[in-house]
């Protein structure tokens, strides 16, 4: 299997990979209102921070479209369909900026912003495994969470771009894939990137993600990140937190690889972010009265993040650096 294409836009229209039916089925949607692209975000058929900065731009492109108060109501909607991602809202409002120039200008600069998301990826993955490479010593197994591949981006990757680039070098011997509870993203979509890019890899369910790490069978956490606060904080899928706590005890280098438009400098900690909080349906099993509390996400402190890698630097928020 080739590089993968998440996102695209085709003949004045958005075209994305349906990630509710992978790993059975590859399905492509075809989305041509702001309304449906709301509801592929919301079920997360589309999903993955840089994705989701894609679709923002894109979307903002078809609510201009509109007359303003129809486009005011879509891109409202289209910022809150995701609460804790800041990509979203950042990919409306970077496109938005071209507003004054016109519908097409707003387009064109969405359509950039698509174009050069590989680009952008390529980098973070490369300086990712570049660090990697001076902080663990010979061939390594990296333990991940969730699923930061193509399929969170439009087509390379930010953990899993950092995975590309070892893995290319001859520096990858192993991938250990938390299954991510309770929607899999990492047993659907992590182990079907991994298997088509030729990586080994062995999953694993979240409660048994810190052990992998006491046994001494990771050398590295490499995960995304959906938010990053100015204080170096990390936002991502449920369950980073533990792991980065597993990683400080083992003292193994935790690495968070993101994009610089996931940096949210206007908020000072992760005590400032919405966290999400799905339906509680999504977890429940034979008893559907009990009460739930769906968490989507978890903040990781900024003293237990080794290194934070984007396409333009590096930081390391547990020696005091900031990223903003």
């Amino acid at each position: 299997m080739g590089v993968v294409r998440t996102i695209d836009w085709q003949d004045h229209h958005i075209v994305a990979i349906d990630q509710t039916k992978l790993p059975t089925e590859v399905v492509i949607m075809e989305i041509f209102t702001v309304e449906d692209l709301v509801d592929a975000i919301r079920r997360l058929a589309i999903r993955g921070a840089p994705a989701l900065g894609v679709a923002g731009a894109l979307g903002a492109a078809m609510a201009v479209r509109d007359t303003p108060p129809h486009r005011d109501r879509d891109l409202a909607a289209l910022r809150a369909a995701r609460p804790t991602a800041v990509n979203l809202a950042w990919g409306v409002d970077r496109v938005l900026e071209r507003l004054p120039d016109g519908e097409d200008a707003v387009l064109a600069a969405a359509v950039d912003l698509l174009e050069t998301d590989a680009a952008r990826n390529r980098a973070l993955g490369e300086r990712g495994a570049d660090f990697l490479a001076r902080h663990v010593d010979g061939v390594m197994a990296i333990q991940t969470h969730c699923n930061a591949g193509a399929l969170a981006c439009v087509e390379w990757g930010t953990a899993l771009g950092v995975v590309r680039s070892l893995h290319e070098r001859g520096n990858l011997r192993h991938v250990y894939v938390d299954e991510t509870r309770p929607l899999l993203q990492g047993a659907r979509l992590t182990t079907w990137e991994l298997a088509g890019m030729g990586v080994e890899h062995t999953l694993v369910v979240d409660s048994a993600g810190p052990s992998v790490l006491a046994r001494g069978l990771a050398d590295a956490v490499v995960v995304g990140a959906d938010r990053i606060t100015a204080n170096g904080d990390v936002v991502n899928k449920i369950g980073t937190y533990p792991l980065a706590l597993a990683a400080a005890r083992a003292g193994v280098p935790f690495v968070v690889a993101a994009p610089e438009s996931t940096i949210d400098p206007a908020l000072a900690s992760g005590a400032d972010v919405e966290i999400e909080v799905r339906d509680g349906r999504e977890i429940l099993g034979a008893l559907p009265e009990t009460a739930t509390l769906n968490l989507a996400f978890d903040v990781t402190p900024a003293d237990l993040v080794t290194a934070i890698v984007t396409e333009e630097r590096l930081v390391r928020p547990a020696a005091g650096e900031r990223p903003a």
